[in-house]
C-alpha cells in the first residue's frame, strides 16, 4: 500500500509538530508517530524554554552560557542565530496558546534558572512546560486539514532514489534523494509506503539505550539509526548528556527532578547530610552545567558505596514549593517521599542525546529532501555538552528553518520525477515465536551500555563494549532476515545500530571535553581534538 504526500513527518514532538503546522498551509502532510500523539520527550519536559525575556538580560549573555556549556565545540554562528531567535520564538509559542507563567503582577515572564544561565531566563509553565507545550500543539494539528495524523505507525526504513529491497532488508548504494519511508501500521500489521517529496525526522532522543534513563520508552534513537543506514552523516553522537538527578525509587520509572529545584535553591548532598557540589564547582555549586554534577554525584557514589545521593529544597517554604512544583511534589507523594519535608533520592540518568543527524542550519542532511530537527538531529548548537533548557528553543528555531527551507526544496521539479517505489518485499520470512531473543539482547544492550560506555569511561571498557555489541548485532541481522518486522524487532535494531555509533565515537574521541570523559586522557586538547566526530556508513 502506497500513500502520497508532499512532507512526511516522522515524530511527533515540539520539532516535528511545529514544522508540520508551518508546512501545511502549502501541502499535504503525514505525521507518523509510532505510539499516541503524546508520548514522547517534549512531553515529559519539566523545566522550559531558555530566551533572552528580561531587562537585566542580554544576548551576549546567553550566547557565552551556551558556548561555556558547549566547552568549546559549538558552532559559534549556529548559537548566534539560535539564541537571537529567543524571544520571538516563546512569542510564536504564546501565539499558539502556550500558558507560561506569569509573574503576579501578570505583566512579564516568571522566570526560573537552571545549571549553568546566569540570569533566570528560563519560561515555563510550572513543572509541566513540555507537556503544556505538547497540548497546545496537537490541538492546532487537529484544526488543519491538511494534515494526515497516524499513530502506532512505526518508521522501519527510510527509502532513496538508490534503494532496492532484498527480503525485507533496505539497501541503499549511493547518496541520492530521500522518497520517505516503509512503515509498519501496528494496528493492521501492514507494512506502508509513505511517499513523500521532503522527510522531516523528528524522532527525538536514544535515551533507551542505557539501562536508567529519564526518557520514554519510544526513545530508541530511531532516526539516527535510520538516517545512518540511509547514508547520511551523524555526528557527536559520544556526547550523551546524563540528568544528575533522575528519582530514585524501586518503583519510579524514568521520572526526572527538574533542575529547575536546584534552580530555586535546591542543594545536593550526601547521605551523611554534606553539600559537595562546592569542591567540584567553587562558583556554580548546584547550578554547574550538567556535565560537571553529573560526575560529581558520580564519585561521590564510587567514593561511598551509596546508591544515590539527595536533593534538599526543604529550606523553602512548603506553601512554594507545592506551588512551584506540583508535579514533582505529587510524583514523590506517591512513593511516600514530602519533599517540603525531606531530601529527595537522586540518581543520574541517560537524558539528552546532544549528537544526531548532521544537519545545516536550515535542517538540511547529505540527503536530498531529508531534513533532521530537534534531538535527532546535531546543529552545532549545543556542542559538547547541552545548556539547561536550550533544547526546546533549539527545536522551535530549527522547525522554522527547516519548514522555510521545506517549501522552497518541495518545488523542486527533479522531486516529481522520484522512481517507483517496490512494495515491501519479506519473501520466505515467518512469524517469530521466540521473542527472548528480542528481550535478552535488548536488557543486554542497556546494561552493556550503562556499565561500559556511561559517565565516566576508558579505553578498555570501550572495547569490551565494541565486542559484545558486535556480536549482538549479528544475531540481530540473522534474526531480522528470517522473520517479520514487529516494533520491538524495530527499535532493538535501531538501539544497537545507535549503541554502535556511540562507542564508535567514543573510542575515536582521545580526550575528555563536556559529557565525553576518559580515564585514559582526562585533559581537554583543543590543538587536536576541537572538531567534531562525524561518522558515515560506507556504500557498497
Amino acid at each position: 500500500m502506497t500513500q502520497t504526500y508532499d512532507f512526511l513527518v516522522i515524530g511527533s514532538g515540539l520539532a516535528g509538530l511545529l514544522f508540520a503546522l508551518d508546512v501545511a498551509e502549502h501541502g499535504s502532510v503525514a505525521i507518523i508517530t509510532k505510539k499516541t500523539g503524546s508520548e514522547g520527550s517534549t512531553n515529559l519536559a519539566q523545566g522550559g524554554i531558555s530566551a533572552v525575556l528580561s531587562s537585566d538580560d542580554n544576548m551576549d549573555l546567553h550566547i557565552a552560557d551556551t558556548l561555556l556549556a558547549g566547552d568549546g565545540l559549538c558552532a559559534e554562528d549556529v548559537v548566534k542565530m539560535v539564541v537571537e531567535r529567543g524571544p520571538e520564538s516563546v512569542a510564536q509559542l504564546v501565539s499558539l496558546g502556550v500558558p507560561f507563567q506569569l509573574t503576579k503582577e501578570r505583566q512579564n515572564f516568571d522566570l526560573g534558572r537552571e545549571g549553568g544561565h546566569t540570569r533566570n531566563r528560563i519560561a515555563h509553565v510550572l513543572d509541566r512546560t513540555g507537556q503544556a507545550i505538547e497540548k497546545t500543539l496537537l490541538n492546532q494539528i487537529s484544526q488543519k486539514k491538511k494534515i494526515s495524523f497516524f499513530e502506532n505507525h512505526i518508521a522501519i526504513d527510510l527509502i532513496t532514489s538508490a534503494t532496492h529491497l532484498r527480503r525485507g532488508t533496505v539497501i541503499t548504494t549511493a547518496q541520492e534523494t530521500c522518497c520517505g519511508a516503509y512503515v509498519l501500521d501496528q494496528n493492521r500489521e501492514e507494512i506502508k509506503v509513505f511517499r513523500a517529496k521532503v522527510t522531516a525526522l523528528a524522532t527525538g532522543g536514544s535515551g533507551k539505550v542505557y539501562l536508567y534513563t529519564s526518557n520514554p520508552d519510544v526513545s530508541t534513537g530511531d532516526g539516527i539509526a535510520m538516517a545512518y543506514r540511509a547514508g547520511a552523516t551523524v555526528a557527536n553522537l559520544e556526547f550523551v548528556q546524563f540528568h544528575p538527578t533522575c528519582l530514585y525509587h524501586p518503583k519510579a520509572k524514568n521520572f526526572l527532578i527538574s533542575e529547575a529545584v536546584r534552580g530555586e535553591g535546591g542543594v545536593l548532598r550526601t547521605r551523611a547530610g554534606e553539600a559537595f557540589m562546592e569542591k567540584y564547582d567553587p562558583v556554580q555549586r548546584d547550578l554547574a552545567c550538567r556535565d560537571i554534577v553529573a560526575r560529581a554525584i558520580d564519585t561521590e557514589l564510587k567514593r561511598s558505596g551509596d546508591d544515590c545521593v539527595y536533593l534538599d529544597i526543604t529550606m523553602r517554604p512548603s506553601g512554594f514549593i507545592r506551588e512551584r512544583f506540583p508535579t514533582i511534589y505529587e510524583k514523590c507523594l506517591q512513593f511516600g517521599l514530602d519533599m517540603t519535608k525531606e531530601p529527595i533520592p537522586v540518581v543520574p540518568a541517560a537524558h539528552y542525546m546532544c549528537g544526531g543527524v548532521a544537519c545545516d542550519m536550515m535542517g538540511r542532511t547529505d540527503i536530498r529532501g531529508l531534513y533532521a530537527i530537534g534531538e535527532t538531529a546535531c546543529t552545532g548548537f549545543h556542542g559538547a555538552n547541552r545548556l539547561a533548557s536550550n533544547s526546546l528553543l533549539e527545536a522551535v528555531v530549527f522547525a522554522k528553518n527547516a519548514a522555510k527551507q521545506a517549501l522552497i526544496a518541495v518545488q523542486d521539479p527533479e522531486l516529481e520525477s522520484s522512481p517507483d517505489i517496490p512494495s515491501w518485499d519479506d519473501t520466505g520470512t515467518s512469524v517469530s515465536h521466540e521473542l527472548v531473543m528480542i528481550t535478552q539482547n535488548w536488557n543486554e544492550i542497556r546494561r552493556i551500555m550503562w556499565g561500559y560506555v556511561g559517565i565516566v569511561r576508558s579505553d578498555r571498557r570501550l572495547t569490551r563494549a565494541e565486542r559484545r555489541i558486535e556480536m549482538i548485532q549479528k544475531e540481530i541481522q540473522e534474526y531480522y532476515w528470517n522473520f517479520k518486522v514487529t516494533s520491538d524487532l524495530i527499535e532493538l535494531r535501531n538501539l544497537a545500530t545507535v549503541a554502535q555509533l556511540i562507542i564508535q565515537s567514543a573510542q575515536y574521541r582521545k580526550e575528555s571535553r563536556g559529557l565525553h570523559y576518559n580515564i585514559g586522557y582526562p585533559n581537554r586538547n583543543d590543538a587536536k581534538w576541537r572538531k567534531n566526530t562525524l561518522l558515515r556508513r560506507s556504500m557498497v
